[in-house]
Parts: structure tokens; C-alpha cells; sequence
């Protein structure tokens, strides 16, 4: 009952932000076109829905799965959050934590091969406008998991922290966007779209900075905030140079397969996949 619930509630979230986003992605095609910005290129805009698609038919065929373990997770947590605390600040310090863990884990995907492959994807575009933000990779609901199932152990209810995840998740759509300049003291504390620009940013001073996805403040606290300061070039160091949603969720796996077979020893194969996403195999 539980997990219906939850889908419910989740389903009703995306069914007002929905039309929101679409209006936000049509202000800014009509902008771009005004001021003759060129925001938007067909082919990418194609290319992200072949990634969005994937990305959705994947979480559709396991949140169910998913909801069903945090909640069994949850018969086993250290703290009762839910209890102990007033309802409004169980709110505040889910999302906090979610934005925490998204933190680490979207580090974690631009520091180590396997999850880089996964969430290159995201990264794919040489555009940055608000459907740059719909591009997900296709095992981005997969990846996610083993980060996220600390929640439910800490304490967080499961339905007040896929709520707020789907919040979040609304919330990261805003940073994905040229034309909002910088927004004074909201810098300090929120992911806004000069922070995010610069986390698309293939610039050697923005490449790996700025991972959060509601707040700043943890890249402030770990050391990888970056403020937006020459013109972002947007993409990745070796661009991908298709519009191929199937080349692009697979390339960066052809590419680890193709260092395995080629390495010499167990650590190199080893590295194939869990090293840096710029390692090379000694040969």
C-alpha cells in the first residue's frame, strides 16, 4: 500500500512540473530566437529525447523494485527520524541529505570509468539550454542505487524521501539555461544556472566542479566549487561528435572493454573499468 501510495504521490509531482518545464523549455526557445542566441539545434534536441526516453522506460520498470527495498531497508534503521523530530524538519533534512548523497554520487560518476560511462551521457551536449537537463542516461536509475539505500538505514521515510527527490530532481531543470545571469547572495547556498553553466563547463578551470544539485554548499565544504568566470565551452574534453542516443549511452563502454582486452595485468584490468575516466592502460 505503501509503495502505491508513493507512485501516487511521485506521478502527481511529475504531472504539475510537467507542463512547467515545457513552458520554461518554450520561453527559452522564443528568447533564443528573439535575441538570435541559437540556444536550440534540432538534432540535439532529438538526441535528448532518445535519452530521456531510455532513461525513463528504465526507472519505470524498476522504482517499483527500488521502493520495495528502501522500504524493507527502512524495518531496519538506526535512527526513527520520522518520530523524533516535527514533520516540517524530517522535510528540510531529507532534502538536505538527498542533495548530500546526490553530491557524492555525482562526483563518484565523473571520478570513476564505470559510472562515467553512465552519466557521460548528461554530459554528451555542446548546447546548454533547459532540455540539456532531460538528457539522462539510460542506466542512471540503476547507478543511483547503492548510494541512495543509506537513507532508509539512517532513518529517512521512503515516502517523504522519493517526494523530495522528485523536487530535487524538478529543481536541477532551472540550472540547465544561458540566459538567467548570476543571482547575487542565492550563489552561496543553491545549484543556480551560473553554477551549474559551469559544471557543463569542458574548461581545464571547470572540468570536474560544482556537483550539487539543490546546494553549493558542499562543494564549498569539499573543494570542487568553481565560480563562472570566462565563457564556458560546453561538452566534454573529447566530444562525441553524434547525435546517436545508442552510440552515446554505449561508447564510453566500448571504450573500458576495449582497455580490458588490451591490458597486461589484473590491476590494469581492474583499472578498465574502476580507474579515472582519463586513465590509460600501460602497454
Amino acid at each position: 500500500t505503501n509503495i502505491i501510495l508513493t507512485e501516487l504521490t511521485v506521478n502527481e509531482i511529475y504531472a504539475i512540473g510537467a507542463p512547467i518545464v515545457l513552458a520554461m523549455i518554450f520561453i527559452e526557445i522564443l528568447i533564443s530566437n528573439w535575441q538570435n542566441k541559437k540556444y536550440y539545434k534540432r538534432e540535439d534536441t532529438l538526441c535528448t529525447i532518445g535519452l530521456v526516453s531510455g532513461n525513463i522506460m528504465m526507472a519505470f520498470a524498476i522504482k517499483g523494485m527500488v521502493l520495495a527495498f528502501h522500504f524493507y531497508l527502512y524495518q531496519f534503521r538506526v535512527f526513527d527520524l520520522v518520530e523524533s523530530m516535527p514533520l516540517w524538519v524530517t522535510w528540510v533534512m531529507t532534502f538536505i541529505m538527498i542533495d548530500f548523497v546526490y553530491y557524492w554520487y555525482h562526483r563518484c560518476s565523473h571520478r570513476i570509468r564505470f559510472l562515467w560511462a553512465v552519466h557521460m551521457n548528461h554530459h554528451s551536449s555542446e548546447e546548454m539550454n533547459f532540455t540539456v537537463s532531460l538528457r539522462q542516461a539510460w542506466f542512471g536509475p540503476i547507478s543511483k542505487v547503492p548510494f541512495f539505500i543509506a537513507l532508509p538505514l539512517i532513518g529517512f521515510d521512503p515516502i517523504i524521501t522519493a517526494v523530495a527527490g522528485v523536487a530535487s530532481t524538478l529543481w536541477g531543470v532551472f540550472g540547465h539555461t544561458q540566459w538567467i545571469n548570476r543571482l547575487g547572495y542565492l550563489e552561496y547556498v543553491f545549484i543556480t544556472p551560473s553554477s551549474h553553466r559551469v559544471h557543463h563547463g569542458s574548461n581545464e578551470c571547470y572540468i570536474d566542479k560544482n556537483y550539487g544539485n539543490l546546494l553549493i554548499i558542499w562543494d564549498r565544504m569539499f573543494g570542487t566549487f568553481a565560480e563562472e568566470k570566462e565563457q564556458v565551452i560546453y561538452g566534454i574534453r573529447d566530444n562525441v561528435k553524434t547525435y546517436n542516443p545508442l552510440k552515446i549511452t554505449f561508447m564510453f563502454w566500448q571504450v573500458m572493454w576495449n582497455d580490458f582486452k588490451s591490458s597486461k595485468n589484473y590491476k590494469d584490468k581492474f583499472l578498465s573499468f574502476f580507474g579515472t575516466p582519463e586513465w590509460k592502460s600501460r602497454v
